[in-house]
């Protein structure tokens, strides 16, 4: 049930039993020369329905642009700045909470969003606070709780990766995450020479240092494994994780 389809009494009908919602997020950046550009916020969004479908869990709209700073060397990235997207989740999540929704399930497609994201969440908490200080705010309504998951990291994931990719998955525009993309829309596969066909890895600095050490945007990755049929299993094993942690984070006290 997306957020989006709902008319507004419907909602109302929903947080009268339910606190938890999904939000899917992600990022609009490169991802190699057969990776869409818009992969991280796809993967999410399809793991987060895919999650609310299996849970009768209400999925926010999915924020699609994040924390990408260093993959603007390669046009058609889009990115925030860091303290942008705190203000944005700070107003997503608090506006939510406002109607009564008190459990926030991020699903993240891009490790570039964790630290900002977490950051985001301590801001919420600390308007939200009940001890007095310099900056402190009380709110008179319950705290919310907020968490991030990331879906390539939950352990189903990582053993279907393994069986499939072994040591080519790499770390960026992964065979994974381009494989999901090419299950869910076939239509879209692209195709480019990989040359090396397995590039570098390591790690960056800036935007400039990304390009120069990765130069078609691929961190140890071979996307050339992907195909649709191993996105549906990498899919579903996303699903499964998810909704393993979702009821976790739902349950806890």
């Amino acid at each position: 049930m997306r957020l989006q389809l709902c008319a507004w009494p419907e909602v109302e009908e929903y947080l009268k039993t339910r606190g938890e919602i999904i939000v899917p997020i992600g990022s609009t950046e490169q991802h190699g020369p057969t990776g869409l550009i818009g992969t991280d916020a796809l993967t999410a969004e399809m793991v987060a329905e895919g999650v609310g479908a299996a849970t009768g869990t209400l999925v926010g709209p999915v924020i699609n642009v994040g924390m990408a700073v260093h993959h603007t060397q390669f046009p058609g990235t889009i990115t925030l700045r860091p303290s942008t997207m705190i203000a944005y989740i700070q107003d997503y999540v608090n506006t939510l909470a406002g109607y009564g929704f008190q459990r926030f399930f991020f699903i993240n497609g891009h490790g570039g969003n964790v630290a900002t994201t977490n950051a985001a969440f301590y801001e919420i908490y600390a308007g939200y606070t009940a001890t007095a200080g310099a900056g402190a705010q009380r709110s008179n309504r319950p705290e919310p709780r907020c968490t991030l998951a990331n879906w390539w990291e939950c352990d189903e994931v990582k053993s279907a990766s393994r069986d499939m990719f072994g040591g080519r998955e790499g770390s960026h525009a992964t065979p994974s995450e381009v494989a999901m993309t090419w299950y869910k829309f076939p239509e879209h596969i692209k195709t480019a020479p990989l040359d090396p066909p397995l590039p570098p890895s390591g790690r960056f600095f800036g935007a400039a240092d990304y390009r120069r050490r990765f130069a078609d945007g691929r961190i140890g990755s071979d996307p050339s494994l992907a195909t649709p049929e191993k996105g549906k299993r990498i899919y579903e094993a996303a699903v499964e994780g998810m909704i393993a942690a979702f009821k976790t984070f739902a349950a806890a006290a």
